[in-house]
């Protein structure tokens, strides 16, 4: 294959975007990546504000799941910046009441014994309950997910009798913090696969945090691995839309008018961009691009809030069922060159990060009205520590549309890399891989993407 003769055209440059990038240009292809946006990261983005603080665009845990983006950030050298915490899930409660899951370091599914027998909220015959709601789970594995993707995770639950209680505080909050919608509207299978993997897999549930931004410690070490391999990276680049000649994508039209052409084009979009840049011929006369428009995406809010002492101390992700900050952390504990305000030492204070869920009724809420409601939800899990506590500085970030919504029966419309127009192929986490809309997914997927391109590419050239 002649790939240092092909040109790829990667739009988006998101992680999936980038990830593809770095995989392209390892192959020998000659690689431009479009942004939108003066930043790259996508979902996962970072930047610096007027103060000169870090702000990210939500709070982002790195699960032991997610061995894909490992086995990338070694390739860039910067592994060494994941900080793992104790393999443990604290859940606190209003009225300053907390339980934790722990685990034991044995063979699975032992690990899980701790979780069960020692919780200090849940009873022995809750959790024996639920244990043997996942009964049909332990036999199958991987194979029972799939069949329950007609179901809510809230109605799944509701058929195997394993309690209220458990659904409320244990498995909304996990239901916010991996897809932003409550168990009430999910997917049972998205929870039930996130389960059976933390189930078969001991290390799969540990959760670290970068020692700073994601755009110090991936986005621009992956940026800049491809740049000084010939890529080239154009922001500020929206795409109007792909050009369709009846068989193959022939080029971009930019909002400018410029129109770029190249030999495959990889899409790195998040759902509802794809959806806008997709020729209507496509759309139309085409079941697998139309299936896309059935897809879509999640609000996310995020929210930041400095304050002037020590309101939690320990030093990893936090869950909450009450109130309205399912996940959240104090990245003062997690995220060591996050300990400043303003140019300025803050060290044993506290910087939270909350993800604000659902926010689908709160989008339309000012941030000081946001902020009021995330402060009052702290305070009720923290009455003694935040006694007296003022906030020094908060910042919002609104998403209209993040990840696609797993709602029951849309695991049918997730498409494939490959596409049936031969030069187009899609990245992103709504695509079909392991790790759904997440940065092991959005690795994935451009691995994936990838390696259907060079299938195609090697095709042509004989």
């Amino acid at each position: 294959m002649n790939a240092e003769k092909k040109k790829v055209l990667v739009i988006g440059g998101g992680l999936a975007g980038l990830t593809a990038a770095k995989r392209l240009v390892d192959r020998g292809f000659q690689v431009r990546v479009l942004e939108k946006r003066p930043i790259y990261g996508g979902k996962v983005s970072a930047w610096k504000d007027e103060d000169g603080d870090w702000i990210e665009s939500g709070t982002h845990c790195f699960f032991g799941a997610y061995g894909v983006l490992y086995d990338l950030m070694k390739e860039i050298k910067t592994y060494h910046a994941v900080l793992w915490k104790e393999h443990q899930l604290t859940y606190t409660l209003e009225g300053g009441k907390s339980f934790t899951f722990d685990t034991w370091d044995l063979p699975s599914p032992l690990h899980l014994l701790p979780a069960i027998v020692k919780n200090g909220y849940f009873s022995f015959g809750e959790m024996a309950a639920f244990s043997r709601s996942l009964i049909p789970l332990a036999l199958k594995k991987d194979k029972y997910p799939p069949t329950q993707d007609h179901l809510t995770f809230a109605r799944w639950a509701e058929q195997r009798r394993f309690g209220y209680r458990l659904m409320d505080k244990m498995f909304r909050p996990m239901a916010l913090a991996l897809k932003f919608i409550p168990p009430e509207e999910i997917s049972a299978k998205i929870i039930l696969d996130v389960t059976e993997t933390f189930y078969r897999i001991p290390k799969a549930s540990c959760m670290g945090f970068l020692k700073g931004s994601p755009q110090e410690y991936l986005h621009q070490p992956l940026l800049d691995y491809s740049q000084n391999r010939g890529a080239l990276f154009q922001n500020l680049s929206p795409v109007d839309e792909l050009l369709f000649d009846g068989k193959r994508i022939r080029g971009v039209q930019l909002r400018n008018g410029e129109i770029l052409d190249a030999d495959y084009y990889v899409s790195a979009l998040p759902i509802h961009n794809l959806c806008k840049v997709l020729p209507s011929s496509l759309k139309k006369n085409d079941r697998f691009f139309g299936d896309l428009e059935r897809l879509e995406g999640v609000p996310v809010i995020s929210v930041q809030i400095w304050y002037d002492r020590q309101i939690s101390t320990i030093d990893n992700v936090l869950f909450s069922p009450d109130g309205v900050i399912p996940v959240f952390a104090n990245l003062e504990r997690t995220t060591p060159d996050y300990r400043s305000l303003r140019g300025e030492k803050f060290e044993g204070k506290s910087r939270f990060e909350f993800c604000v869920a659902p926010a689908k009724e709160l989008m339309g809420l000012t941030k000081e009205e946001i902020v009021r409601l995330v402060d009052r939800s702290i305070r009720a899990n923290f009455p003694k520590e935040s006694q007296g506590a003022n906030i020094l500085k908060s910042t919002l970030v609104k998403i209209p549309q993040s990840v696609y919504a797993p709602l029951p029966g849309m695991e049918q419309y997730r498409p494939t890399q490959s596409t049936p127009v031969s030069n187009l192929f899609i990245a992103g986490g709504f695509s079909q891989q392991l790790y759904y809309d997440s940065m092991g997914g959005a690795v994935m997927s451009a691995n994936l993407a990838v390696d259907a391109l060079i299938r195609e590419a090697s095709k042509a050239d004989r």
